[in-house]
């Protein structure tokens, strides 16, 4: 019966889009929830394009109960389907709907006090007067929804969670998942850590209502995630408190989510004769993403390759964003099923992504250490299998001897895709290899990789598509990634490149914040410190992830970094002499 209900909503939808004949209907919208996730309301609002940004729409509170708002636009247009001039629209909007952030009431975190201990031990006093202004900034992040909220769900988007969080920033201003691991390490560094914990238990409530973790708190993002992270922030979480309680707390909602992924984004592949189940990106919605509508509907226009095209472009679009890469040139395949294309080729869903298995790698090797704690030998011994696993797969599917490396897969064309990306060294920092050797020539491979050659940063690929992970941003997580694995291998010669990376690191964010005052999602990899650009949306101030790398870094290396020039420029590799001969250039 629900999915004779599901298949009738389905069809509803598709002729209320005009979607029907032209498209198939087989996959549900982005949630169940007509204004903000589907409907004629929705499609006029977007494609009028009120807004510079989509996402301004469905973050909008509404005035009066979703019936009455939806009969008194039905009484507007008379039935007719045909577009409602702008102007008509904006009184509609400002009638019926309140702007984005009435969801909030006013919170500044209890628990933030001046001076953490880390700040101590931060040599440079430029970069200590810094990284306390970095720690002032939870402040101005912070978030608690209202009771308003809690009692009226049906009039807004946002998920009510019961405890305040830190937001990413700019458009982003709900609660975001991967986001949440690099701003709570910040938090626990600047010493708080009953805001941490109450993130984590959100993170906590949200798998207990839907199995898994959205890919922030907004309804429209209930049917895809994000790299899923929450065991390595209980992780980190726990080895500041030391609290087995919390653990305890935690264990069966981190376990949920893992048997998500592994029930509903793994794939099985066979190698060699011998089969192995690695974990992919895959959505199953079909319709354009709410926050970016107008954007998908136009890049579905003209396509040629039959009437599903448009909704298969949809759920790749939809498998992007749940990878937290949206968009980039790593997730094009085009006809031939090679690593080409534009926009219009994404498709996530048929790749194997080194660092997705990496972190589940991760994870369930912290699951087993987690069960090992609290004394359930049976259950850790299980996770044991599973990395045991997950490295073999990753070792037979994602390793590429040649070029010493892991490697995203095609399940196209069954090969690997050759191109640069600094998670092909995700490996590394999960700890997710058989042999030290596989350490030392994915060092080699790095310092050979194009990747190194530019003095803000390490770019997200070494391609210029327009799309914003790509060539030439940086992004915080993926630097951190990248200069942890590093430091956590035995040569001296990978751990100072580690260094150097974070020096170039700190250095780009801390010119950008003189010059503009502001950290910002991502930076250019190029210049003297400026944002990065791209993509469907302008750069974003904030920044939640951004703050917490970079307290991070100098909470490690702070007895090291400067402000000033360039200074450690030592004779470890060829690599990292070029790197310091372009920093000094740039400078």
């Amino acid at each position: 019966m629900r999915g004779f209900l599901a298949a009738v909503m389905c069809l509803c939808l598709c002729l209320v889009l005009f979607l029907c004949p032209l498209y198939s209907c087989a996959l549900p919208p982005p949630c169940d929830r007509e204004i903000y996730c589907y409907g004629d309301i929705l499609r006029q609002v977007q494609t009028a394009k009120l807004f510079d940004d989509d996402k301004h729409f469905v973050d909008m509170k509404l005035k009066s109960a979703p019936d009455i708002i939806l009969t008194a636009f039905h009484n507007l247009t008379h039935g007719d389907l045909n577009s409602v001039p702008p102007a008509v629209l904006r009184d509609f909007l400002h009638k019926y709907f309140d702007e984005p952030g009435k969801e909030f009431a006013p919170w500044s975190p209890p628990d933030w006090h001046d001076k953490p201990q880390f700040l101590a031990g931060i040599a440079d006093a430029e970069l200590r007067s810094w990284a306390e202004k970095l720690h002032h900034l939870w402040k101005s992040l912070g978030r608690k929804i209202s009771s308003d909220a809690l009692a009226h769900p049906e009039q807004y988007s946002q998920i009510f969670t019961p405890h305040p969080f830190v937001v990413p920033g700019g458009r982003f201003r709900e609660l975001y998942y991967w986001d949440s691991y690099w701003v709570i390490n910040g938090l626990l560094l600047s010493e708080m850590t009953d805001t941490a914990r109450g993130m984590i238990l959100n993170f906590i409530h949200l798998i207990n209502r839907y199995g898994f973790i959205p890919n922030g708190a907004r309804v429209y993002y209930e049917r895809r995630s994000q790299p899923p992270f929450l065991s390595l922030m209980v992780e980190s979480y726990y080895q500041t408190t030391n609290d087995t309680d919390f653990l305890r707390t935690a264990l069966p909602a981190l376990e949920q989510e893992y048997l998500f992924w592994m029930r509903n984004r793994s794939v099985a592949v066979e190698v060699k004769g011998n089969k192995h189940v690695l974990n992919r990106f895959d959505v199953q919605v079909g319709l354009p993403r709410p926050e970016s509508y107008s954007d998908d509907l136009e890049l579905a226009e003209g396509l040629t390759e039959g009437k599903h095209a448009a909704e298969r472009l949809w759920k790749e679009l939809h498998s992007g964003a749940e990878s937290g890469w949206d968009f980039s040139s790593r997730w094009f395949v085009d006809g031939l099923g090679n690593n080409n294309g534009s926009l219009k080729d994404t498709r996530t869903s048929l790749l194997i992504p080194t660092d997705l298995n990496a972190l589940l790698c991760r994870n369930e090797r912290t699951l087993a250490h987690f069960y090992r704690t609290l004394g359930n030998e049976s259950e850790a011994a299980r996770y044991d299998k599973a990395v045991s696993a997950r490295q073999e797969a990753i070792e037979a599917v994602l390793w590429d001897e040649k070029r010493g490396v892991w490697l995203d897969y095609s399940l196209v064309t069954n090969t690997s895709h050759p191109a640069f990306y600094p998670t092909n060294l995700a490996p590394v920092w999960a700890d997710c290899y058989s042999q030290p050797s596989m350490g030392q020539k994915a060092l080699h491979y790095l310092q050979t990789s194009g990747g190194l050659a530019f003095p803000n940063g390490v770019p997200t690929s070494l391609v210029d598509s327009g799309q914003q992970w790509d060539y030439p941003n940086a992004w915080p997580p993926l630097q951190h990634i990248l200069i942890q694995g590093l430091s956590s291998l035995p040569s001296q010669e990978a751990r100072e490149l580690g260094f150097d990376l974070a020096q170039r690191w700190i250095r780009t964010n801390w010119l950008a914040y003189i010059k503009y005052e502001a950290m910002f999602e991502k930076y250019n990899v190029n210049g003297d410190g400026k944002p990065g650009g791209g993509g469907e949306y302008e750069v974003q101030l904030g920044f939640g992830w951004t703050n917490g790398v970079a307290l991070q870094l100098l909470s490690q290396y702070g007895d090291r970094l400067t402000s000033g020039s360039f200074t450690s420029c030592l004779s470890i590799s060829v690599s990292v002499a070029l790197l310091c001969s372009a920093q000094t250039l740039f400078l």
